[in-house]
């Protein structure tokens, strides 16, 4: 008689595909090694194939288990898929929400979506989390979240869903005092320093893109991850920064010490979106995009577009559908 699989072979071994290594999944799934070993022995024997390549470090799959993995793969999005759409129903039927936002909304858009969820997911129960985007794209892949807020990335997420919320474009931040030209900030003998955004963050990353696709190499004598701490430094004349009109918004106790110039040449922008795991009911994710289009559009893009007329038409909310 055929061995029955267990799930938790399975589940082991995407673990194994993934990582090439029986230490990595241990410390994941907080098993023992040899109990992560035994999983992927018992799944090999039941098929009577060699999923895995013993001898190679990290391990590669064999061609049976590029094979098998694939179907590993699809089973168990579909189990999960089932789960959650069981477990959460209808959206007013939701459970559990894991959800991140990027800081730049913590303060403002966070108590109010938070606010307005609790009344229209009453069974649910949340855990709030605040990251910077790169680490919420991470944990929504890890299946440690279920929705997150961040900046879209340069990379493919096959593993998501995209609901895109709002284009946000980068500007420039001097001090309030200074009154020469941004082509002298962009010289070797800069009168300012360029205060960069660590290259670690996704918001960094794409202001490095853009400057070197217009030749611009700056110094990098600052580099800093808090946004607060770059408009700090720039209301101190220590500095200017590439920034997004969202960013300069959030750091409102430093406005009158700053002053926001149009980027140079060619604009560019973000694009913040609200990212799902692909096994989350779709009802939620729109409750919740809508929910925080309404919360941008009130705190962001209104009044900055106000302040700034020459930013209304780049620093706008997108529909969920848009690309």
């Amino acid at each position: 008689m055929q061995k029955s699989l267990s799930l938790r072979w399975l589940e082991v071994f995407q673990l194994i595909s993934k990582s090439g290594s029986i230490q990595k999944v241990a410390a994941e799934t907080g098993l023992s090694i040899s109990t992560v070993s035994n999983h992927l022995r018992s799944l090999e024997s039941a098929l009577g194939v060699d999923l895995v390549d013993h001898t190679r470090r990290p391990m590669g799959l064999t061609p049976a288990g590029v094979v098998y993995a694939r179907y590993v793969h699809e089973g168990l999005m579909t189990l999960r898929r089932g789960e959650a759409e069981i477990r959460s129903g209808s959206w007013q039927h939701a459970t559990d929400l894991r959800m991140a936002l990027l800081d730049d909304f913590d303060n403002e858009v966070g108590p109010e979506l938070f606010q307005f969820l609790s009344t229209a997911l009453p069974r649910c129960n949340f855990r709030h989390y605040t990251r910077p985007s790169h680490e919420i794209i991470a944990k929504l892949q890890e299946q440690k979240l279920d929705a997150g807020v961040a900046t879209r990335p340069a990379g493919l997420l096959p593993d998501l869903i995209e609901y895109p919320l709002m284009r946000d474009p980068f500007i420039l931040v001097v001090p309030a005092a200074y009154s020469g030209s941004v082509e002298e900030l962009t010289k070797p003998e800069a009168p300012l320093p360029f205060l960069r955004y660590s290259r670690d963050h996704t918001i960094g990353k794409q202001i490095e893109t853009q400057l070197t696709r217009l030749k611009i190499s700056l110094p990098n004598r600052f580099e800093l991850e808090c946004n607060q701490s770059i408009i700090g430094l720039v209301a101190e004349s220590s500095g200017w920064t590439v920034t997004t009109a969202a960013s300069y918004h959030r750091a409102q106790r430093f406005h009158d010490k700053v002053k926001v110039v149009r980027f140079p040449g060619k604009s560019f922008a973000r694009t913040v979106s609200l990212f799902t795991s692909s096994v989350y009911p779709a009802a939620t994710s729109q409750l919740i995009h809508e929910a925080l289009q309404k919360s941008l559009r009130h705190h962001f893009t209104d009044p900055i577009s106000a302040r700034f007329p020459w930013l209304a038409e780049e620093f706008r909310t997108l529909p969920a559908q848009d690309a």
